[in-house]
């Protein structure tokens, strides 16, 4: 099981295996290089997660999200910070990012 120290030493890491675009989270979808593509909760699955925890402050805590599309054939990275997409997001957003 991969394991790492820090979010950007876990970014790094996951660039090299592929996974080479920045995804930006929207309501109710993720998109990356600027909106070229969107994809719907149904449209990607996430390879894998980390959870990074800085000391106790809960505005230090993030998650990492590898992901990858079948639809776009594109692979890349959401740092998310916990709690940031309360109402945001739409219902299956929301559970796919648990």
């Amino acid at each position: 099981m991969e394991s790492y120290d820090t979010l950007s030493e876990a970014i790094d890491a996951l660039k090299a295996q592929g996974y080479t675009e920045d995804f930006n989270l929207k309501k109710n979808c993720i998109e990356c290089e600027n909106g070229k593509h969107s994809l719907k909760h149904n449209e990607f699955k996430i390879d894998k997660s980390f959870r990074f925890d800085v000391n106790e402050d809960p505005s230090d805590q993030s998650v990492l999200y590898a992901i990858s599309s079948w639809t776009s054939n594109v692979k890349g990275v959401l740092v998310s910070g916990y709690g940031m997409f309360t109402d945001e997001l739409t219902n299956e957003m929301l559970e796919k990012l648990k």
